[in-house]
């Protein structure tokens, strides 16, 4: 009997951190609908998930650990809203000039989802994976050096910062470890976090490209406070009430 409940046990946590995959978030009570246990059941193995450090419990349920992730583990969690965010970034894309994307996956899937780019249009980003869909466009891509950041997959370090400030960018579309209402953006490191305010310094405008699941959240490095931000744009419909706290603060969309 014993084994067969560690078994259901197992069960339930492996589809709950698939749950997570997917969705980039555990909402509690639809977590414990779809298994068919109660919400105190789901709320144990949260607990459970979170001492191996495989998610962090939040207020009705549970978000992706706040830690350093590969840009391909990150890509495959919350792909649902990440294409949300992507289809309106795409609204904004200028033709010409230069833009700057941060090493994120949700800038990383905007500059999947483009057909193409003008011939006129210069992309410059601080991850490989995001510098290769760049290339296949139309436009001129760059890649913004540095230290590799093995845990993110990403260039940082002082030349990253030095080649992210020597273009002029009408924007930057950057994505955040986490967003709070009060104290704007953090980074699960400081060294990503010096790369993005380098790309602010740089850019007339700054895109934050974030999923609801990053709502609420703060990392360990302070990164960018709404004056920096001239827009934010997530999976929810602007005039959802998980935005309101934001309202004062940046324009949504």
């Amino acid at each position: 009997m014993a084994t067969t409940s560690t078994v259901d046990a197992e069960s339930r946590r492996e589809r709950l951190l698939d749950i997570l995959s997917t969705d980039g978030i555990i909402r509690l009570e639809t977590a414990a609908e779809r298994l068919g246990v109660s919400a105190m059941t789901v709320r144990r193995d949260l607990a459970d998930l979170e001492i191996d450090g495989q998610l962090r419990r939040v207020r009705g349920g549970a978000v992706p650990s706040l830690k350093p992730r590969s840009f391909s583990d990150r890509m495959s969690t919350g792909a649902d809203a990440k294409r949300v965010i992507a289809d309106k970034a795409l609204a904004l894309m200028p033709t010409t000039g230069a833009v700057a994307f941060d090493a994120s996956s949700t800038a990383g899937t905007v500059l999947a989802r483009m057909d193409s780019a003008s011939a006129d249009l210069t992309v410059a980003t601080n991850s490989y994976e995001n510098f290769q869909s760049a290339r296949r466009l139309a436009g001129t891509a760059l890649l913004i050096g540095g230290e590799a950041e093995e845990r993110t997959d990403s260039f940082v370090g002082l030349l990253a910062c030095q080649a992210a400030g020597s273009l002029h960018y009408s924007h930057f579309f950057t994505s955040a470890g986490a967003v709070d209402a009060e104290r704007g953006t953090s980074e699960v490191t400081l060294a990503e976090t010096q790369v993005k305010l380098a790309f602010v310094d740089a850019a007339d405008e700054t895109v934050l490209l974030a999923d609801s699941s990053k709502l609420g959240q703060r990392a360990l490095a302070r990164a960018l406070d709404w004056q920096r931000v001239s827009l934010m744009v997530t999976e929810l419909d602007p005039s959802d009430s998980r935005l309101d706290p934001y309202r004062d603060y940046v324009p949504l969309r």
